[in-house]
């Protein structure tokens, strides 16, 4: 399913002046960060947590105030306030990986293992109960998702997953993966759909950040106790891309 494409953006020198101080804030801070987490390894989980949640509130304020980049979030009334749950997300940009935290929280997320060798910031990462998975052994890595995935689940910390397992560009969508419902069909927990469009304003495998407001769309639980993996999954999949159907409409109708 392909849904509207938005117009080509052109950069000025505020895109391109913005973008270049994000980038050399994001460095020095990964840096310091990742040292002070780091230093912090020997103290109680919730500690190096909300290290990194002061770094993220940080960053999201300097891609405001450098790019003009801010974000709108719909249904936040459905993630679940007593328990953890499984998130199924659309995945354009870098935007999210980070961004979800500040209103999805405590979680974790499935990545590639080879993130965790990134000097200071990778090593860092790793400290905060990552789902790190090698990719080339999809049966070892299915195995580590479901059975680190509902210790996490079971500890009380939602489990961000990208069932399209890379980043799709604006106006496209891949098959989703089996693996989040697998996950959610072991354990039980319940799965919340997400859609936004982050990768209008900031493109994945792009320098260049533009101003806007990215929208994000949480869906209701879907209950998954006596489901298939693959009943699941298409209920979050054709939820997500109904969701994605009307942010591009409703960008439509702003324009008009």
């Amino acid at each position: 399913m392909t849904q509207p494409t938005s117009s080509s953006r052109k950069a000025d020198f505020r895109v391109y002046l913005g973008s270049t101080l994000l980038f050399i804030y994001i460095v020095f801070s990964t840096l310091i960060v990742g040292v002070l987490i780091l230093a912090c390894a020997a103290l109680p989980f919730s500690v190096s947590y909300k290290i990194a949640d002061i770094w993220i509130d940080c960053l999201l304020f300097m891609l405001k105030l450098c790019c003009g980049l801010s974000h709108e979030v719909e249904g936040l009334e459905n993630i679940p306030r007593d328990g953890a749950a499984i998130i199924l997300s659309k995945h354009q940009s870098a935007w999210e990986t980070v961004a979800l935290r500040q209103f999805i929280s405590p979680q974790t997320a499935v990545l590639k293992k080879s993130l965790l060798q990134i000097p200071f910031g990778g090593w860092a990462l790793a400290t905060l109960k990552p789902i790190a998975i090698d990719r080339q052994n999809q049966k070892e890595a299915l195995k580590m998702l479901i059975d680190q995935g509902t210790e996490r689940l079971q500890e009380g910390l939602f489990v961000v997953i990208f069932p399209e397992g890379t980043r799709v560009a604006p106006g496209h969508s891949k098959k989703f993966k089996a693996g989040g419902a697998m996950l959610a069909q072991k354990s039980e927990f319940p799965v919340i759909p997400l859609a936004h469009n982050a990768g209008e304003f900031w493109p994945r495998n792009s320098f260049l950040k533009y101003p806007g407001v990215i929208k994000v769309k949480i869906g209701p639980p879907i209950e998954t106790r006596d489901k298939k993996a693959k009943d699941i999954n298409d209920e979050a999949e054709a939820w997500i891309n109904q969701a994605m159907s009307k942010i591009a409409a409703e960008k439509l109708d702003q324009r008009e």
